[in-house]
Parts: structure tokens; C-alpha cells; sequence
């Protein structure tokens, strides 16, 4: 009796480590995300009229998705990887050695910075020749403005991994909201000065505008070393607090952390894999397929993955936030051997997801109208890419949640194995989907690829832990009609609405979004609490809360 009520106490404490981690990941994260939303629509209104700011917009993003390639190769998965040996050797009380692994990432990560920047400022001209751009040369100056970024951020990111591994989250969070903050503020200045009061050429503002990216990582960087000495870590700790039972040498340490990070580097490249293998192929096959000129084709290509892809990203980092938090915690079962408790958070890790990610999407494709003539301008088109787009965003977040859930309980191989086959089926659908459907084409093949890949991490993941599928299952059900029913009401709400707003105007697609999107939150939080799904998902103290709003 006493074991199984110590038992059930450990699952608590776990699920409240993961519901709190989760949600300052999230915060940090969401936050974030909106603000580097938000920060376009002033951007692009000083950059010049609708043309001008949409090729700006594309060229802009140009440099950002080689960037996120090179920005994953340089921090080579490292502060996942640091995340899950520090929450590991933590648990075994080894704290010496997670000193030594802070300490050799750094060096390490300060190597991998030079050597990508290096690699990215060389190949620019081969990048930027590739991509759907109507200037070779000034996309090889945006993709260089990105390298000193390269230098600072595998170091930040290392230190960010190493207090995640301490199941403390919150630092991190602030410091990816001072990173986005301070980017911002630079970028909006620069384009501001440049554009509206020098007059100066878009190219100029665009690449100081990337270069703003460096900025942001050197004030977040700076903000989690004064944490790190703060904070109880086991920087903190004396050799004699350390168990010593564990001696491993410099080289061993180095390779374990190196063989610790290549699963996490596959798993973070491949969703900029995915964006390059569309930025590679998209102009040359509308080139053959499409009577499109090349600006056009920027343009439209822009649409997706700039305009539209900025906007799901604040989805994407749901997924994000829970594998983050979750890394740490499964690391640490691992480690102590529970797999009882292992089983019941991966569950609540998936189920986390769901009770999340899902209403996001349903949201966002029902508000898709009135979101996209906020951030951009009223389009038609720009509203249908974006409706679709919110299908990637929830393959691309299930991709990420389930990967590292296999990843944290030691299961390496299939990962890259799947990846790379789902990988290959894209490349292999893409000519026959984009020459058919455009850029819905690529968004398709996205769609249909990670979905299949989610799929056999799902399947794997039920193979190694046992998982409760039919409680999976069961739930989220639960959740889908929920969402269903929010979306049948945002979506009579936001038409109601628009017959008195129309959202072809800025201000009033702002009306028609606060009061869809608060009608929407009020009634899924209904469903949920009448459904008793947050506090079966989330904390039983939402029992507490259902009663009090007398909802039975």
C-alpha cells in the first residue's frame, strides 16, 4: 500500500514537472512566436506598397531557410542531448560529470559555430543561386548577414539545454522572449531609418534585418549566464555532494555527447530539410510547368513560406514546448528504471498535445481569413495556403513530440530510418504535386510524408513502452469533438461577424478575431471541463474549478 501511494505520488510530481515545464515552454515559446508574428506588419508597411514588401518578405526568408539548416547543424541536437545526459547523471547523483559535459559542449559548440558560419558564408553563392529568388547576389548578402548569428547561438543554446536538464524551464522561456524582444527591436529600427527616413534600398533592410538575429542571441546569451550563476545547478555543487562511482575521461565524454546529439540533429533537421527540398525544387519545376515569371514565382512561394509559414509556427512551437519539457522527465524515468510511470507520461505527453495543438489548428484554419488581412493584406489566396498550412503545422508538431519521446527512452534507429524515408517520399511526390497544384503541392507532399512518419513513430512507440492505445484513442476522440464543436462556433461567430466588419479591412479583421477567438476559448474550455478532460490530461485540480463554475 505504502509503495503503490509513494508510486502514485512519484506519477503526480512527474505529470506537475511536465504540465509546468510544458507551460513555460510554452509561454516563452507562444510569446515569442506572436511577437515575431506580429513584428511584420509594421515591417512590411515601411519596406514600400504590397509588391515591394511581399518580395522583401520572400527574399527575407530566403536566407533563413539555408540558416535553419546550418543553425541545426551547428548546435549538432547538443542541448537536447545536454538536456537528457545533465537530467540523467543528475539523477544518479553524478554532478561532477555534468560539470564536465557543460563544460566540454561549450568548447565544442564554439567549434561547430565557426566551422557552419564558415561553411554557410562559402556556399552562399550556390544557396542562394538555388532558391526561388529574382536576385542571385542579394540573396548571397541576406545569407551572409545570418553567419555572425552562427557564432552565438550554439553556445546560447548549450547553456539553455543545461538548465533544461536541471528541470528548470522558465529561464529559458524569458530568454527566447529577450532574444525575439531585442531582434525586433533592432530590425524594426534598422528598416525604419533605412527605408522611411534615409530612403535607403530594400536589400539594405532586409539583410540588416537578418542580421538582427545575431543581436537577439547575443542579450538572450548573456541573460542565461547571469541565470546560470543564479540558479542551483550542479555548477553549484562540491565534488564531495558527487557520488564519484563513475569515471569517464574527456575523449569518452565528448564522443558520448557527440553520440547522445546525432539522433536529435537528424530529428532537427528534418523539417528544414523538408523546407529546402521545396525551396530547391519549387522555381525549377513552376519554371516548367507554370507560365509564371520569376517574380511570381518568388511571390507565391513567399505566400507559403514566409506569410503563411510565420503563422503556424506559432503552432509548431506547442509541439516544441512539450518535447522540451518532456526530455528531461522521460530521461529521468529512464534512469531510475520506472517504467510503469515512463508509459503513463508518454501517454500524457500525447494527450498534452492533443488537448493543445488540435484547437490551435482548428482555430487558425477557421480564422484563417480575417488573421491573414491582419498580419499582411486581404487575400484570398494567402487565406487558402494558410488554411492548408495548418495541416503541416500539426504533422510537423506530432513529428516533433513523438520523435523525441523515442529518442528519450533510447530508441535511435528507426527514428532516422523513417525520417529518411518519409524524406524520400516527398522528394519523390513533389514534381508531380507542385507542377499539378503549385504550392499547394508542396504543402501536400509535407502533409502526407510526416504524417506517415508520425504514424510509425506512434506504432514504435507502442512497440517499446506498451502504450494505452485505446486510452489514447479514446481521448482523443474526446478532443476532436470538442475542437469540432469550437470550430462550429468560431467559425457562425467570425461569419456573423464579417456581414457587419468585412475583413477585408485591417481594423476590422482585428474586431472579428478578438471576439471569434474569446468566443472559441470560453466554449472549448467548457467542453473540456464538462468533458472532465483537463483534469484527467492536465491536474485534478480543474475538478476544483469545474465545480466551482457549476459545471457538471
Amino acid at each position: 500500500m505504502k509503495k503503490q501511494t509513494y508510486s502514485n505520488r512519484q506519477e503526480k510530481s512527474s505529470q506537475r514537472t511536465l504540465v509546468e515545464g510544458s507551460t513555460w515552454m510554452s509561454l516563452g515559446s507562444v510569446v515569442s512566436k506572436l511577437l515575431g508574428a506580429l513584428y511584420i506588419i509594421p515591417w512590411m508597411a515601411w519596406m514600400g506598397n504590397q509588391e515591394t514588401a511581399n518580395a522583401a518578405n520572400a527574399l527575407f526568408h530566403i536566407g533563413y531557410d539555408p540558416y535553419g539548416l546550418f543553425l541545426a547543424l551547428a548546435t549538432a541536437g547538443i542541448p537536447s542531448a545536454i538536456s537528457q545526459q545533465i537530467s540523467y547523471y543528475n539523477a544518479i547523483k553524478e554532478y561532477e560529470i555534468s560539470k564536465s559535459i557543460y563544460k566540454r559542449a561549450i568548447q565544442l559548440m564554439a567549434v561547430t559555430g565557426i566551422i557552419a558560419g564558415g561553411l554557410m558564408f562559402i556556399f552562399a553563392p550556390n544557396l542562394s543561386a538555388q532558391s526561388p529568388n529574382a536576385s542571385i547576389s542579394q540573396g548571397v548578402v541576406v545569407i551572409r548577414s545570418l553567419v555572425p548569428a552562427l557564432f552565438v547561438i550554439p553556445m546560447m543554446s548549450v547553456t539553455r539545454g543545461f538548465l533544461q536538464g536541471h528541470n528548470t524551464m522558465a529561464p529559458s522561456a524569458v530568454s527566447q522572449i529577450i532574444e525575439q524582444f531585442t531582434r525586433i527591436i533592432f530590425m524594426l529600427g534598422s528598416v525604419y531609418i533605412i527605408r522611411q527616413v534615409m530612403g535607403g534600398s530594400v536589400l539594405t533592410a532586409v539583410s540588416l534585418s537578418t542580421f538582427a538575429a545575431f543581436v537577439g542571441a547575443l542579450f538572450s546569451f548573456l541573460y542565461l549566464l547571469v541565470q546560470l550563476r543564479k540558479k542551483d545547478t550542479a555548477l553549484n555543487r562540491s565534488p564531495e555532494e558527487s557520488m564519484g562511482r563513475i569515471s569517464i575521461s574527456t575523449n569518452q565524454l565528448i564522443k558520448d555527447i557527440i553520440q547522445t546529439a546525432m539522433p536529435f540533429i537528424i530529428i532537427s533537421v528534418g523539417i528544414s530539410l523538408a523546407q529546402l527540398m521545396d525551396q530547391f525544387t519549387y522555381a525549377p519545376i513552376m519554371e516548367n510547368s507554370s507560365g509564371l515569371s520569376a517574380m511570381d514565382i518568388q511571390i507565391t512561394y513567399g505566400v507559403s513560406h514566409a506569410n503563411a509559414n510565420k503563422l503556424i509556427m506559432i503552432l509548431i512551437s506547442f509541439g516544441a514546448s512539450i518535447a522540451t519539457a518532456s526530455i528531461p522527465l522521460l530521461s529521468q524515468l529512464t534512469a531510475e528504471k520506472d517504467y510503469g510511470s515512463l508509459k503513463k507520461q508518454i501517454s500524457n505527453i500525447i494527450q498534452l498535445l492533443m488537448l493543445i495543438i488540435l484547437p490551435a489548428v482548428g482555430g487558425m484554419a477557421v480564422l484563417a481569413g480575417p488573421l491573414y488581412t491582419l498580419f499582411y493584406n486581404y487575400s484570398e489566396f494567402g487565406t487558402t495556403v494558410t488554411q492548408v498550412s495548418t495541416l503541416v503545422a500539426l504533422v510537423w508538431a506530432l513529428f516533433t513530440v513523438l520523435s523525441n519521446v523515442l529518442k528519450a527512452i533510447n530508441v535511435v534507429r528507426p527514428i532516422l530510418v523513417t525520417l529518411l524515408a518519409g524524406l524520400l517520399l516527398k522528394l519523390a511526390l513533389q514534381y508531380p504535386f507542385v507542377s499539378q497544384f503549385g504550392v499547394y503541392g508542396m504543402l501536400i507532399t509535407t502533409i502526407i510524408s510526416f504524417a506517415l512518419i508520425a504514424l510509425i513513430y506512434l506504432i514504435l512507440i507502442q512497440k517499446h513502452t506498451h502504450l494505452d492505445l485505446n486510452l489514447l484513442v479514446k481521448r482523443t476522440l474526446l478532443i476532436i469533438l470538442a475542437t469540432a464543436v469550437m470550430c462550429l462556433v468560431v467559425g457562425l461567430s467570425a461569419w456573423g461577424l464579417g456581414q457587419v466588419f468585412p475583413v477585408e479591412r485591417k481594423m476590422n479583421a482585428f474586431i472579428v478575431l478578438i471576439i471569434s477567438i474569446t468566443t472559441g476559448v470560453v466554449t472549448y474550455a467548457y467542453l473540456v471541463l464538462k468533458m472532465r478532460l483537463a483534469e484527467k490530461i492536465i491536474s485534478a485540480e480543474f475538478s476544483s474549478i469545474r465545480q466551482k463554475l457549476r459545471i457538471k
